[in-house]
């Protein structure tokens, strides 16, 4: 599932990278990029434009909000989606209307991330 896509995770910490990435290899997704910040994730869509982009939401140099904002607004056809350890209703409803496709809870959940590509995928086919 998701061989083409390509999905940048972006998270300050190297264990939660790592536990997402090898979530999405589990679940087929090939091209991963990696970012460690909000403003190394902006660089790294306008070097590679990614399908997907898992974002955490506290973070140093630039947190998901201002990144979410900056990605939306130059390649909004990238889905990102938010990630957070807190389940805070204003970063919910700020993501929303910054246009976030998504927002999880972390930890993330193979199951979780597994429909939300398969939603992604599904929509992409119909366009």
């Amino acid at each position: 599932m998701g061989e083409e896509l390509t999905v940048l995770v972006c998270d300050d910490s190297p264990v939660v990278r790592k536990q997402i990435i090898k979530t999405l290899k589990t679940i087929g997704i090939q091209h991963i990029l990696e970012a460690a910040d909000g403003k190394e994730a902006v660089t790294v869509c306008h070097k590679k434009t990614p399908n997907i982009v898992f974002l955490d939401i506290i973070m140093p140099k630039m947190d998901g909000i201002a990144a979410l904002k900056e990605i939306h607004q130059h390649f909004p056809s990238i889905k990102v989606i938010m990630a957070s350890s807190t389940s805070g209703q204003a970063h919910l409803k700020k993501s929303k209307l910054l246009g976030a496709y998504s927002f999880i809870q972390k930890p993330i959940s193979e199951l979780v991330m597994r429909d939300l590509i398969k939603k992604i995928l599904n929509e992409k086919d119909r366009s």
